[in-house]
């Protein structure tokens, strides 16, 4: 095959630093903006971008060439600093070291989509840390509960 055809669909999931709560409001539509912004930079497309005070999915498409841990190691790296350089306010803000990362099929995209926009109100029901590890568990990823946590 002379050229590479790919349509990588990955749910990333990662938090701010101990989950602080940092992602308000005030910054939420701005930072989500921004994230998707990053994506596009690399190479790839944000098709769903929400979250939680404390932590972010993306629905994104990754281009072959780069490294999902690159993508996020360039994703956080750019948010934090456009962060720290636009909102004074949260000179403390960090992201966690890490994250999770799915592949996700193209007949799951739309309720993939619809379960990243939906955050606010399944979020009453359960917490990001009860989320991320059902989410492992769906996907049948093998963890240490110890080294989740930051």
């Amino acid at each position: 095959m002379a050229g590479t055809y790919t349509k990588l669909f990955y749910h990333i999931v990662f938090s701010t630093k101990h989950r602080a709560n940092f992602i308000t409001p005030a910054i939420e539509t701005e930072l989500y903006k921004y994230l998707a912004g990053i994506v596009r930079g690399l190479g790839g497309s944000c098709i769903e971008v929400n979250g939680m005070p404390d932590h972010v999915h993306l629905l994104a498409i990754l281009p072959p060439k780069i490294a999902v841990s690159d993508a996020l190691r360039d994703i956080k790296a750019n948010s934090s600093k456009w962060i720290h350089d636009t909102k004074t306010d949260l000179e403390k803000f960090a992201w966690q070291d890490g994250f999770a990362a799915f592949t996700v099929s193209k007949s799951v995209v739309d309720p993939v989509c619809a379960y990243i926009r939906d955050q606010k109100s399944h979020h009453g029901e359960r917490d990001y840390k009860s989320e991320l590890l059902g989410l492992l568990a769906k996907h049948e990823v093998e963890f240490d509960e110890r080294y989740i946590w930051d």
